[in-house]
């Protein structure tokens, strides 16, 4: 996957752990029929939109409480 890099998806998340459970989870809701609000998405799998959404700030990732 070269977009959006590792890099800039830290930014978006505290941990790599945030991330893939979020985008593995956001996946599975646009597997199952979910949409998008992107137009056009660079990736036609639906771990990558997933993570262009993160990315775009379209779906924001909070740590939940313990």
């Amino acid at each position: 996957m070269l977009y959006p890099s590792i890099d800039e998806m830290m930014t978006k998340v505290d941990s790599k752990y945030s991330l893939v459970v979020a985008a593995a989870r956001r996946a599975r809701q646009l597997r199952e029929g979910g949409k998008t609000e992107i137009k056009a998405p660079k990736s036609h799998k639906y771990v990558g939109v997933a993570l262009e959404e993160i990315y775009e700030d379209r779906i924001t990732v909070t740590r939940g409480e313990e």
